[in-house]
């Protein structure tokens, strides 16, 4: 089995496409989760950033402390990719970091001339443990105690969970505390349910993520729906014709209701009826895929039986007209949808997905880092891709003003100012957003003298930004 890393970013905003990174975490673990190696860091906010004030109450992150940290965003990069480079062929896992913190990764080093998608090559693979610890408690209630909400629905956040399960969390919210404590409770779900941490590390890569989902004649897997973790027995229909997903027919329907429709009533069914009969599955996201023997302990599934399932998993899986008619309709759906997304406008730090990098650009990229800052402007030059130009600015900018023209400079400078100055409803957080915020949880905590005080800083924090972009506008 490979090492794993686990991980954990704490950032100064939620905005996954212009926040930033400002701590970071990591410790590799064998597969007796023996430590080997780690990585902390902590960096300044680069300029231009704009904090929301919520996130840096939530990480204990003052002022002060971003102030005074030695290490530039640019910096702190550059380490860790360094250690992360040195850690290859692991699986790469966080606590519910697959929707947060890769998505931050995955821009952090898009915009910082790195190669993105670290965790899905070089031999690495990557895995969620917030979705296995939902999945494992579905199916061994007893693994893992959680608390309770007023909804009566179990709670997964870590800074709860771990207490509950006398784990010491005592800097929780820090990125190398929340790292600990995910490796306790990764430990726990493989001693109590071990089943379903084995079945996990089968898919924590994309194509055997893939290629079990389809092979199999049937299958259990869960969704998450209104704080509930729900079980699902499918059989796989086809694979998605735009987006590459396999989807999957759920098999509490009787299929032989759906096999003869008509194009257009089978379309109603498909697209406009809930709950969804044709499933996507996220294969690329670590799904937990169990035998289906799990689902049928449940309701929905236990009054049919596994061998009413099976049959219907045959009718489905033998009917290729059926497989091609629903394939054919969401491609029709997925193009009409691209149709409308190709009319919008959006910022190269959104784009992530919209265009790949290709492997001449890929090429240049460890050129820029290596070379001397005085030689990183020529170097920019050589990127087909826009976008990198505009990042590439963007670093020295931030780290090496001098080295740019100051022509360059200006642009950037003034871009910056009327970005964060903005009254406007923007995709990114600006100065006048983040004093609402403020004024927002001033109220919210005004019983609170040490949030207060933290909120007077972060706002004399803003002020300063404001004055020196002002100058710009």
């Amino acid at each position: 089995m490979p090492n794993l890393v686990f991980y954990d970013f704490e950032t100064c905003s939620s905005n996954v496409s212009y926040g930033q990174i400002i701590q970071a975490a990591a410790v590799l673990v064998n597969d007796n989760f023996q430590e080997l190696d780690r990585y902390e860091g902590r960096c300044k906010l680069s300029p231009g950033v704009v904090p929301e004030a919520m996130a840096l109450l939530v990480n204990k992150t003052t002022p002060k402390i971003l102030k005074e940290t030695n290490l530039s965003h640019y910096q702190m990069i550059r380490q860790m990719m360094d250690k992360f480079n040195q850690w290859k062929n692991s699986i790469f896992i966080g606590y519910n970091s697959i929707n947060f913190d890769e998505e931050f990764l995955r821009r952090t080093l898009f915009k910082n001339l790195e190669y993105p998608y670290l965790t899905v090559t070089n031999g690495n693979e990557r895995g969620d443990l917030y979705s296995l610890a939902r999945a494992a408690h579905l199916y061994y209630p007893d693994c893992i105690k959680t608390p309770i909400s007023d909804k009566k629905n179990p709670i997964f956040k870590l800074a709860e969970l771990a207490p509950m399960n006398n784990i010491k969390h005592n800097n929780a919210h820090s990125a190398i505390g929340d790292v600990l404590a995910t490796i306790e409770i990764a430990k726990l779900l493989n001693k109590n349910a071990s089943n379903v941490w084995k079945a996990s590390l089968m898919t924590t890569n994309k194509d055997k993520s893939f290629q079990l989902i389809k092979d199999e004649l049937l299958f259990c897997t869960d969704f998450f729906y209104y704080g509930k973790s729900i079980p699902f027995i499918l059989t796989f229909v086809c694979q998605h014709p735009q987006w590459g997903y396999p989807m999957c027919f759920d098999l509490k329907a009787d299929p032989s209701y759906y096999l003869n429709l008509s194009m257009q009533e089978l379309k109603k069914e498909l697209l406009d009826k809930k709950p969804r009969v044709v499933r996507t599955i996220k294969h690329k996201k670590h799904p937990i895929i169990m035998n289906p023997s799990y689902g049928v302990n449940f309701d929905n599934y236990k009054q049919l039986g596994i061998s009413k399932l099976k049959q219907r998993a045959k009718l489905i899986q033998e009917n290729k007209n059926f497989a091609n008619k629903v394939s054919s309709i969401l491609d029709d759906d997925a193009r009409e949808k691209q149709d409308l997304d190709s009319q919008l406008d959006i910022y190269p730090e959104e784009s992530i997905y919209k265009k790949f990098i290709t492997g001449k650009d890929n090429a240049i990229m460890p050129e820029f880092h290596k070379a001397d800052w005085k030689d990183k402007f020529s170097i920019i030059q050589k990127f087909k891709d826009e976008r990198l130009r505009y990042f590439g600015k963007k670093i020295l900018y931030e780290e090496s003003p001098q080295s740019l023209p100051k022509d360059e400079y200006n642009t950037i400078h003034k871009e910056i100012a009327s970005r964060i100055l903005s009254s406007n409803k923007e995709n990114w957080n600006t100065i006048p957003r983040t004093y609402s915020e403020i004024d927002t949880l001033r109220n919210k905590f005004k019983d609170d003298k040490d949030k207060l005080k933290a909120l007077e800083e972060i706002n004399s924090y803003i002020e300063e930004m404001e004055k020196m972009y002002q100058k710009a506008s």
